[in-house]
C-alpha cells in the first residue's frame, strides 16, 4: 500500500506517519531526505532521531529516492520517506532542471512495482499566500504537482491538522 500524509509545520503528520509504520507490523526502514546543514536542522533531526524506535533501520538519502526505493522495497517491509519536501529542496538546489525532473519522475514511475508498504511523509505548503519570491514559487509548484502527482498513485492520503488525520482518499486508518 502506498499513503501520503501531507501537513504544515508541527502538524503531526510525522508522529502520525511513524504510528502508521509501528501499526504494520512490518520491519521499518526510515528514509531521511534532510540534509542537515545548520545547528536548527541538527537539533530536529535529533529530535525525529529520538522518537523512533531503536529497532527501525535507517536510510539516509537526499537526491536519488527512486534508487533507495527500489533497493529496499520488499513485501515484508514497511518504507517510511519524510520528507518529500526536503528532498524536492535538494533537487532545487542543485539547481538543474533536468536532475529535477529526472528524479521525479523515477520516483513516480517505480512506485507502481514496489512491494510493501510505503508512507510518504510531505509538507502541504499550497495553502497560503503566493510567495514573492522566485524560487520560493517554484519551490511551492514543484511540490504542489509532486503531491498530485503522488497523490493519484496513493492508496490511502491523509491532511493532517492539529494532530488530527482527515482522511481525504482512501479508509481512515
Amino acid at each position: 500500500m502506498l499513503q501520503l500524509i501531507l501537513g504544515g509545520a508541527r502538524s503531526g503528520k510525522s508522529r502520525l506517519a511513524e504510528k502508521l509504520a509501528t501499526d504494520t507490523g512490518l520491519q521499518v526502514t526510515y528514509i531521511a531526505t534532510s540534509q542537515p546543514l545548520d545547528g536548527e536542522m541538527n537539533d530536529r533531526v535529533a529530535h525525529h532521531r529520538a522518537r523512533r524506535p531503536a529497532e527501525w533501520a535507517l536510510i539516509e538519502e537526499p537526491i536519488e529516492l527512486a534508487r533507495v526505493l527500489r533497493d529496499t522495497a520488499s513485501a515484508d517491509h514497511c518504507l517510511l520517506v519524510d520528507c518529500l519536501t526536503l528532498w524536492l529542496t535538494n533537487l532545487l538546489m542543485l539547481d538543474d532542471a533536468e536532475r529535477l525532473t529526472a528524479e521525479r519522475e523515477a520516483m513516480l514511475d517505480c512506485l507502481a512495482s514496489l512491494p510493501g508498504e510505503i508512507i510518504f511523509v510531505s509538507n502541504e505548503t499550497g495553502m497560503g499566500v503566493v510567495p514573492l519570491g522566485e524560487l520560493t514559487r517554484r519551490y511551492v509548484d514543484e511540490a504542489g504537482w509532486l503531491h498530485q502527482a503522488l497523490a493519484e498513485r496513493c492508496q490511502r492520503v491523509v491532511l493532517t491538522v492539529a494532530g488530527l488525520p482527515l482522511t481525504l482518499k482512501g479508509t481512515a486508518s
